[in-house]
């Protein structure tokens, strides 16, 4: 068995050394032309990206706020295709522990609006979102619904996860860019023990902890 993986670790790294010589020799074979269409290209790119991290900006992304009614939610989905919006109650201790993750997160994605919404003054669109349990965080990818985080379930049904557990889960479904892996959570690596990593998509699972809005 060892043997076989070092043939593959072997063969990987022969791969990986014939891919950079060939683009070691692409980049030797362009004239001063292609250098200048490339450099143009790349320009153009990094202004591109400048204009769209502005335009997040202006929409109230990097910044983690309160949104003071359904009226204002509504406005502001139709500026941001992507949102994480945290469904809270003032009563629920666990919901500082959530704005605590939330506040840092927004400032590192800016290409999503991270918001909450007070669920008890917001009866109507936590109807329509099938809010049952406080905390909930609905996650809104190209202006549609795709997942809830409901309680601390899915974050290791315990109240010290990390910020990286909670960005990790909310990445799961892509509201939010993510360059880790996605098949393992980031304290399942560092506890190595095993985590509920059931995704919940309109189910309403949740230890005792969290609170019925029902209640």
């Amino acid at each position: 068995m060892e043997q076989l993986i070092q043939n593959q670790m072997i063969s990987a790294a022969v791969q990986l050394e014939k891919h950079l010589d060939s683009e070691l020799d692409r980049l030797e074979s362009l004239n001063t032309d292609d250098l200048d269409k490339l450099r143009e290209q790349r320009i153009q790119q990094l202004k591109k990206q400048a204009q769209q991290r502005q335009e997040w900006k202006n929409n109230g992304h990097g910044e983690y706020t309160e949104l003071a009614d359904e009226k204002e939610f509504f406005a502001v989905s139709k500026k941001s295709p992507n949102i994480v919006c945290h469904f809270f109650r003032d009563s629920a201790p666990r919901c500082r522990i959530v704005d605590m993750h939330l506040k840092i997160l927004a400032t590192k994605h800016l290409e999503a609006k991270f918001c909450k919404v007070n669920a008890e003054r917001c009866p109507f669109l936590t109807e329509r979102l099938r809010i049952k349990v406080i905390p909930s965080i609905a996650l809104i990818k190209d202006s549609k619904t795709k997942d809830y985080i409901v309680g601390f379930t899915d974050l290791g049904n315990c109240d010290d996860f990390s910020t990286e557990m909670l960005e990790w889960r909310i990445a799961q479904s892509g509201a939010i860019e993510y360059s880790g892996d996605l098949l393992t959570p980031p304290d399942v690596k560092k506890q190595k023990k095993p985590v509920n990593q059931r995704t919940i998509r309109g189910g309403y699972d949740s230890d005792d902890s969290d609170i019925d809005f029902d209640d």
